[in-house]
């Protein structure tokens, strides 16, 4: 079944340029989407658990991974009025559908990692 963009009316087709569909390809495909969207299959998280999970990731990049997540709909942030403020994100039933594939894509790049790692060193002796 084909799927049509509502907001233009044509089908959905990432290999086109002009669709939408790039823009949330891009967004998902990233190594830190990757990361927070497994980490947060877990149950709720706070910045912080997120920050120490992922070791690596800048706040910077953290910061901007979960708004791109919040606005794309696959996260919820939680802001709950005590002082200091606490902040607790969680995967909408579309984050928690995106899960799936992304885990296996994890899961697969730890498994095969060894294989790469071999083809690396006979590409780039």
């Amino acid at each position: 079944m084909e799927t049509f963009v509502e907001s233009s009316g044509l089908p959905a087709d990432a290999f086109s340029a002009k669709c939408p569909t790039r823009q949330v390809l891009d967004h998902i495909a990233g190594k830190w989407t990757v990361l927070v969207v497994d980490a947060l299959l877990a149950g709720t998280m706070r910045y912080t658990d997120l920050s120490r999970r992922i070791e690596g990731v800048s706040q910077k990049m953290l910061t901007q991974t979960l708004r791109s997540l919040e606005a794309d709909g696959f996260i919820t942030r939680i802001v709950h009025p005590t002082i200091p403020p606490r902040v607790d994100y969680d995967l909408t039933s579309l984050g928690r559908s995106l899960a799936e594939p992304i885990t296996a894509l994890r899961q697969w790049t730890e498994t095969h990692i060894n294989e790469i790692e071999q083809a690396r060193s006979r590409h780039n002796p």
